[in-house]
Parts: C-alpha cells; structure tokens; sequence
C-alpha cells in the first residue's frame, strides 16, 4: 500500500516538472501569475494570524514586483509593436505604478502599521481591476492573441526573465 502510494507520489512530482519544462505562452504564464496572487490574497483576507498575514502580504508584494517587470519588460513593449494600441498599454503601465506605489508603502511599513491591512486590501482591489481589464474578452490578452504576437517564443523569454528575478533576489519595485 505505502509502495503505491510512493508510486502515485513520484509520478505527481514528475508529472509536474514535465508541465513546467513544456513551452507556455506568454498569456498562460501571466493568468497563472494572476491566479496565484488572487489565492494569497484570499487567504490573506481570510486569516487572523499577523504572522500569516505579513508572510502572504510579501510573497504578494514579491510576486507582483516579478510580475509586474516582466510585463513592463517584455509583453507590454511587445504588445505596443504587434497592435499599436497605445491607450489599453499606457492605462496597464499607470495601474502598474499605482501598484507599485502601494507595494512600497506596504515593504516599508510592516504589519505593525496601522494601515497594513487597509493597504494590502486596497492592493487587491487594484489587482482584481487590473486583472480584469487584461483578461476580458476585448481586453489586452484578447488583442494580443488577435494581433498573432509569437506569444510562445515570448512565453519563454519572460519564464527566462522572470527566473532571473527570482533567483536574483532584484524583486524590488522599479
């Protein structure tokens, strides 16, 4: 019985190497970032525990700095060229700084501030919204796909790009 289920276990974890080593697109990678940070942020509402919360505000504020420079980077540049749609480019790029902003007011601060709650739930609103505009059926996602960007050779070149931030340790707001 625990042979089997060592089984089952080993192939899980090789079955998950083999869908992070398989090629995604630009856009499968970024919604899975937007997924991922849209869990934290529920747990971090739902939690009590200060100690929980100020670990989830970071990994938060970690993952969306990556994020974020990943975008501005390389997707946001790329989607400028392929479609030329300057006001859908230039509202991401604004709503990032705001996030940013808050970011930086939420590093500085800490979870003994008054505010810290406020500021992270705050975050998570402008991330929903922001998310939200990305993602809808005419939004920048939609144009991208439209605009027949090589979102896999893309895809790559940010999963390299975003790697290098993490292991870095250069996620800082920019």
């Amino acid at each position: 019985m625990q042979q089997a289920t060592r089984r089952s276990a080993g192939r899980s974890a090789s079955s998950s190497r083999a869908a992070k080593a398989q090629p995604r697109d630009a856009i499968a990678l970024l919604k899975a970032d937007h997924r991922l940070v849209e869990q934290w942020f529920g747990q971090f509402a739902k939690s009590r525990s200060g100690q929980k919360k100020a670990d989830l505000a970071e990994r938060i504020c970690q993952a969306l700095i990556v994020h974020t420079t990943i975008e501005e980077e390389l997707f946001y540049p790329a989607f400028l060229e392929a479609t030329g749609d300057e006001d859908i480019h230039h509202e991401a790029e604004v709503e990032h700084a705001g996030a940013k902003n808050l970011i930086a007011q939420i590093q500085a601060a800490g979870p003994e501030d008054d505010y810290f709650d406020a500021r992270v739930t705050v975050l998570s609103e402008m991330i929903k919204h922001h998310v939200k505009e990305e993602e809808q059926r005419d939004g920048m996602f939609a144009k991208a796909r439209a605009a027949d960007m090589d979102l896999v050779t893309l895809g790559q070149q940010m999963t390299q790009r975003k790697n290098e931030l993490e292991l870095a340790g250069k996620a800082r707001p920019n």
